[in-house]
C-alpha cells in the first residue's frame, strides 16, 4: 500500500473511530456550468465497526503548503466516489 494510501487510511480511521481497508481507486472529474470544478483520485475504504457507514470515500489536496484530508461516509446522498466529491465541494470540506 502506498504511503498516501496510508495516509488517508489513517485519516479515515482517526475521523470516524473504526477500522478501514482500502478497497480501490476512482478517478473523478466533477463538472459544474461545463467546467471541470473537481479532478482527482478519490480512493475507498471498507469499514469494520462503523455503526452506520460500510464505506467511506477519502482524498487529500494541498492547502497552503499543509496537506487536507477528506472523508466522506457512504451515507445518503452519498452512494459513490462522485457523489462524495459533490458533497464535500457543495459543503465547503473541499476547496
Amino acid at each position: 500500500m502506498s504511503t498516501r494510501i496510508e495516509k488517508l487510511k489513517d485519516a479515515v480511521e482517526a475521523a470516524h473511530e473504526c477500522k478501514a481497508v482500502h478497497k480501490g481507486s476512482n478517478i473523478v472529474v466533477d463538472l459544474f456550468r461545463d467546467k471541470v470544478s473537481w479532478d482527482g483520485v478519490v480512493e475507498v475504504f471498507d469499514l469494520e465497526g462503523h455503526p452506520k457507514a460500510k464505506h467511506c470515500y477519502a482524498w487529500s489536496y494541498i492547502a497552503r503548503n499543509d496537506v487536507q484530508y477528506v472523508t466522506v461516509l457512504e451515507l445518503p446522498p452519498v452512494d459513490s466516489a462522485e457523489s462524495a466529491v459533490r458533497v464535500a465541494v457543495a459543503t465547503g470540506q473541499q476547496k
